[in-house]
C-alpha cells in the first residue's frame, strides 16, 4: 500500500494497554523518529504481576511527559503531525482509557485525524520497522503475555487467525512457571536467562495437541506438569534443579510453537514467516524458528527486543497503514479490553 499523496506522513502514536506508557513519532510507517517507553516493571515486581489500578494511575502520571519527550526527540511539534494513532484494545480497560483519552484530546485540540489501533496488529506491524522489504502476505506467530495467535497477514490491515491458544497464552505460562521456581516477575526474560544454564532434555514435559484443531495451542497442561513435577520432588525430598526445569519447560513450549508455525506455513504455501509479541524476544524461540525457516527455505523476520515488548513505534507503524486505508475514529472512540483482531 503506497502513500498516494506523495508527502511524508507523520504520526504520533500512543500505547498504554498494560504497564508501559509509551509514545513515538513514526514517519511513513517504517521510520521511527522517536520511541519513548516508561516501564512500570519495578513497581509491579512488588506484587508479582501487573496490578491494573496501579498501572492506570501511573499512566496518568507519565503520559504527558512521555509524549513531550517523544516530540522533542523527533524534533517536531504537534503542528507538524498528520494524525494521532492510539491503542484502544485489547488490554486493561483502565490503562487503555488513559491513552485513548489523551489521543482524543490531542486530536480535538489540533484537528488531527484519530486512528485507533489494535494492540496485536501493532505487534505484527513492528516487523515493518526494521525489515523495509517485508510486505504481505506472510504468516506471523504472535506470542505474548496475553496472546498466542498464528495470524495470516493477507494484506496491510487484513488478518485471519488460523491458530490460537485454548487457555493460557505462552507468556502467561512463562510467568506462572517462573513464579513456581522462585524467579519472580517478569518471568519470560528470567526463564530465558536461567534456561541457558540447564539441560533442555532433562525433563520431558507434555506437548498438547488438540483434536480437530491441529494449529491451536494449549499451555495450561505444561504449566500444571511443571507444578506437579516441583511438588513431586518436594514430597520425595529430591533436589530441584531450577535451571533444568526452566530449560525443559522452555524447550517444550518452543518446540510446539515452531512445529505449528512450520505446519501452517507449509499448509498455506507461505514463503515469509514473522515473530511478534513480548515472547518473540526469547532467544531460544528466535534461534529455533530461524533454524526451522532456514531448513524449509523460508524468509524469517523478527523485531529487535525493544520492539517486541509493548512500545508505541509499532502502534505508529500499524496506524500508518490504517490511515492510508481511510480508517478514522471519532471522539466517541472507547477502550475495548477484549477487542478481536481485524475488528473495526
Amino acid at each position: 500500500m503506497e502513500n498516494a499523496q506523495g508527502k511524508d506522513v507523520l504520526i504520533l502514536a500512543i500505547e498504554s494497554s498494560c504497564d508501559e506508557t509509551a509514545a513515538a513519532v513514526v514517519k511513513n510507517g517504517r521510520e521511527v523518529l522517536s520511541n519513548v517507553i516508561s516501564s512500570q516493571i519495578e513497581l509491579h515486581k512488588l506484587f508479582g504481576g501487573v496490578v491494573p489500578e496501579i498501572a492506570s494511575r501511573k499512566h496518568i502520571e507519565k503520559i504527558n511527559e512521555v509524549i513531550e519527550e517523544a516530540l522533542c526527540d523527533a524534533g517536531v511539534t504537534l503542528d507538524d503531525l498528520d494524525a494521532v494513532g492510539v491503542t484502544y484494545g485489547p488490554g486493561l480497560v483502565g490503562a487503555l482509557l488513559v491513552g485513548v483519552a489523551e489521543a482524543k484530546a490531542i486530536s480535538y485540540a489540533k484537528k488531527l485525524p484519530l486512528v485507533g489501533v489494535h494492540h496485536i496488529e501493532g505487534h505484527i506491524s513492528a516487523n515493518y520497522i526494521e525489515n523495509k522489504n517485508l510486505e504481505p502476505p506472510f504468516l506471523c506467530m504472535v506470542v505474548s503475555g496475553g496472546h498466542t495467535h498464528l495470524v495470516l497477514v493477507k494484506d496491510y490491515g487484513v488478518y485471519e487467525i488460523i491458530g490460537r491458544t485454548r487457555d493460557d497464552a505462552a507468556g502467561e505460562a512463562f510467568d506462572k512457571v517462573a513464579r513456581a521456581i522462585g524467579l519472580g516477575y517478569p518471568g519470560g526474560p528470567k526463564i530465558d536467562k536461567l534456561a541457558k544454564e540447564g539441560n533442555p532434555k532433562a525433563i520431558v514435559f507434555p506437548k498438547a495437541h488438540i483434536d480437530g484443531a491441529p494449529l491451536d495451542f494449549s499451555f495450561s497442561g505444561i504449566k500444571s506438569a511443571v507444578l506437579n513435577y516441583i511438588n513431586g520432588c518436594k514430597m520425595k525430598g529430591e533436589a530441584i534443579n531450577e535451571a533444568d526445569i526452566a530449560a525443559s519447560f522452555q524447550n517444550a513450549v518452543v518446540e510446539v510453537i515452531v512445529e505449528k508455525t512450520m505446519a501452517a506455513a507449509k499448509e498455506l504455501g507461505m514463503k515469509q514467516v514473522c515473530l511478534a509479541g513480548g515472547v518473540a524476544s526469547n532467544s531460544a524461540l528466535r534461534e529455533a524458528m530461524k533454524n526451522a525457516c532456514e531448513a524449509a527455505k523460508l524468509d524469517f523476520y523478527y523485531p529487535s527486543p525493544v520492539l517486541c515488548t509493548d512500545n508505541a513505534a509499532m502502534i505508529g507503524a500499524a496506524a500508518y497503514y490504517e490511515y492510508l486505508a481511510g480508517t478514522r475514529h471519532g471522539l466517541d472512540l472507547n477502550a475495548v479490553p477484549n477487542l478481536k483482531i481485524g475488528q473495526r
